[in-house]
C-alpha cells in the first residue's frame, strides 16, 4: 500500500488543472491541458463539454501514473456560471455557454427584467440580472433554438458534469445555482419554480447540495476509463473562484479573495446577505456563508494578449520591462473592458481603451499599464463592495498570476491594502482536492496551505496612484459613448464567418 492521497481537477477558460495531493496536504504531482474556447459570433464564448471530460480523464492518468500514491477521494471545479444542456440521458445538446465573458443574453435580460422587475430580481435573488446570469442564458436558448430547447432536460456545469460523469448522479452545488438569476431563491437557498417553470418548464432541475458534499462513489464505468479506483467517493465540487477561495482559507467573514487568473475574480464573505446592483450577492460555497463576489471579465487574458503581440516572449522577461517602466508606466493608462465588463460597470459594450500612447512607449510600459489596469479595476470593485456594506479586513491572493512579485505589489500599492500570499497558490484544484480529502479525514486548511509572505502597499506611491486611479473613473465616463459606438459597429462588421476567421489568424501558432 502506498502514501494516501486525493486528486483535484478544475477545468478553467484557459486551460485544466489536476493535482495529486496527500491528506497532509503536500502536492505529489500537477499536470495541466491548455484548451481554447470557441468564439463563433462576437460576444459568444463556448465549449464542448467532452473536452472537459477527455481533458479530466487525461489528467487522471498521469496523475495516477506509477509511482503515486492510493487515491481515496476526488474533487472537482470549474469555470462558472456555465450553461451546459442535455437531454434526458445526459447527452449535450449544444456547446456550453460560459459565464459572464459571454455577452449573449443581452435581450433576454432586458425581456426578464421587465417580465419579472428588475428591483424583484434583485430582492429574491440578490443579483441583478447581467450577462454572468444562468438563467438569463437558458432564456436564450430557449428563444433562439426552440427545437433543440425541447429536448433539453437537465443543466449542468464543468463541477457538476465531472461527478455526473464520474459518479451518475445529477446533482449541482448550492453555490453555482445561487448564479443561475432568476431560477434561485437565495433567501430560501432553493430553486425558485414559478419563474424557473416559466423560462424553462421541461428542464429538470438538479438536486441541490453544498460543494463538499460526496456526490456519489466512482462507478465502475468511469473507474475503467480513467483508472480511479470504483467506488471511492466524488464530491459535488463548484464553481473555480470559491473553490480557489477554499484553497487558501478566504473563508472567514471579512475575507476577500483575489484571484488573479485569466480573468480577476473577487469573493467577500459576508456575515448577512448583502445586494448590490453592481456585484453579485450569493450563498457561499460551504453551509451557512454568504458572499458579496465580483469578477473583472479579463486580467490575465489582457497579458496575454499582448504577450503574443509582443512576438510570444517570456513572461518574466515582460515583468523585468513592466517593472523598469515604474508606477504610472510613464503615462499611459488602461482601461481593462477588452471583453465587456462585468462588475462594477455592468457594461457588456464597454471595451478597452489605452490613453496616453505616444511614438516613445515600449512594450514595457504597455504591459506595466496592463497590469496597473487590472489594479485600478480591483480597487473599483473594493470601493462598490464596501459601499454595499461588505466590511474587508483580510485580502488574500491565490492564481497563476501571484508568481512573481510585480503585479500582486502592483495591486497592494493601488488598493492600499495588504495581500496574504500563501505556500500554495495552485488555486482551484487544490482548493477541490482539500474539499475531497474532508470528505475523508480530519484536515485543516491552515496546515494544507499556510501564509508565506505578505504583500505591503508602498505609502510613498499613494498619492500618484490616487491620482491615477481619478482619471481611471473620467477615462470610462468619458470614453464609453465612442466605445459603444465601435462595439456596435464591431457587431456589424465581424460577421459569424468572419469572427471565425479572425480567432483562427489570431490564435495561429498558439499553443494550445
Amino acid at each position: 500500500m502506498g502514501v494516501s492521497a486525493v486528486i483535484g481537477v478544475d477545468i478553467g477558460t484557459s486551460s485544466s488543472k489536476g493535482v495529486l495531493v496527500d491528506l497532509d496536504g503536500r502536492v505529489i504531482r500537477s499536470c495541466i491541458r491548455d484548451h481554447d474556447v470557441g468564439r463563433p459570433q462576437p460576444g459568444w464564448v463556448e465549449m464542448d463539454a467532452e473536452v472537459w471530460w477527455q481533458e479530466f480523464v487525461a489528467i487522471t492518468r498521469e496523475l495516477l501514473a506509477p509511482g503515486g500514491a492510493d487515491v481515496v477521494a476526488v474533487g472537482v471545479s470549474g469555470m462558472g456560471p456555465c450553461v451546459l444542456l442535455t437531454d434526458a440521458a445526459g447527452t449535450p445538446l449544444r456547446p456550453a455557454i460560459l459565464y459572464g465573458i459571454d455577452t449573449r443574453s443581452t435581450r433576454q435580460i432586458a425581456t426578464l427584467n421587465e417580465r419579472f422587475g428588475a428591483d424583484e430580481i434583485m430582492r429574491r435573488c440578490g443579483s441583478a440580472l447581467s450577462t454572468q446570469a444562468a438563467g438569463a442564458k437558458i432564456a436564450w436558448v430557449a428563444e433562439t433554438e426552440p427545437h433543440l430547447f425541447a429536448r433539453a432536460r437537465r443543466l449542468f456545469m464543468p463541477s457538476s458534469w465531472l461527478a455526473f460523469r464520474l459518479t451518475g448522479r445529477y446533482v449541482l452545488d448550492q453555490h453555482s445555482a445561487s448564479q443561475c438569476t432568476p431560477l434561485y431563491d437565495t433567501e430560501n437557498r432553493d430553486w425558485y419554480l414559478p419563474w424557473a417553470r416559466e423560462i424553462a418548464p421541461e428542464l429538470d432541475l438538479p438536486p441541490l447540495g453544498w460543494a463538499g458534499d460526496v456526490a456519489g462513489g466512482v462507478t465502475a464505468e468511469a473507474a475503467a476509463v480513467t483508472g480511479l479506483p470504483p467506488g471511492i467517493p466524488v464530491i459535488t465540487g463548484t464553481i473555480d473562484a470559491w473553490s480557489e477561495a477554499i484553497s487558501v482559507g478566504a473563508q472567514g467573514v471579512g475575507d476577500l479573495m483575489l484571484m488573479y487568473g485569466t480573468t480577476m475574480f473577487l469573493v467577500h464573505t459576508v456575515p448577512n446577505r448583502l445586494t448590490s446592483p453592481s456585484l453579485w450577492g450569493t450563498v457561499g460555497a460551504l453551509p451557512d456563508t454568504r458572499n458579496l463576489a465580483a469578477g473583472m471579465a479579463t486580467s490575465g487574458a489582457i497579458t496575454r494578449w499582448l504577450r503574443e503581440l509582443f512576438g510570444s516572449p517570456d513572461y518574466p522577461e515582460l515583468l523585468r520591462l513592466a517593472e523598469r517602466s515604474g508606477p504610472g508606466a510613464r503615462g499611459l493608462l488602461m482601461l481593462p473592458y477588452f471583453a465587456g465588463e462585468r462588475t462594477p460597470i455592468m457594461d457588456p459594450e464597454a471595451r478597452g481603451v489605452i490613453a496616453g500612447l505616444t511614438v516613445s512607449h515600449t512594450r514595457g510600459d504597455l504591459y506595466r499599464a496592463a497590469l496597473e489596469a487590472t489594479g485600478l479595476g480591483v480597487r473599483h470593485n473594493i470601493e462598490t463592495m464596501e459601499a454595499a456594506g461588505g466590511e474587508i479586513r483580510r485580502v488574500v491572493a491565490v492564481g497563476g498570476g501571484t508568481q512573481g512579485d510585480l503585479w500582486t505589489q502592483i495591486v497592494s500599492d493601488i488598493t492600499g491594502r495588504p495581500q496574504l500570499i500563501p505556500a500554495q497558490t495552485i488555486g482551484a484544484s487544490f482548493g477541490a482536492a482539500f474539499l475531497a480529502a474532508q470528505a475523508v479525514g480530519d484536515v485543516s486548511i491552515d496546515v494544507w496551505n499556510p501564509i508565506r509572505e505578505v504583500r505591503t502597499p508602498r505609502p510613498e506611491l499613494a498619492a500618484d496612484y490616487d491620482e491615477l486611479y481619478t482619471l481611471y473613473r473620467q477615462l470610462y465616463a468619458g470614453s464609453r459613448k465612442v466605445t459603444h459606438g465601435l462595439a456596435a459597429r464591431q457587431a456589424r462588421l465581424m460577421t459569424p464567418a468572419a469572427a471565425r476567421t479572425h480567432h483562427e489568424v489570431r490564435t495561429e501558432g498558439v499553443a494550445r
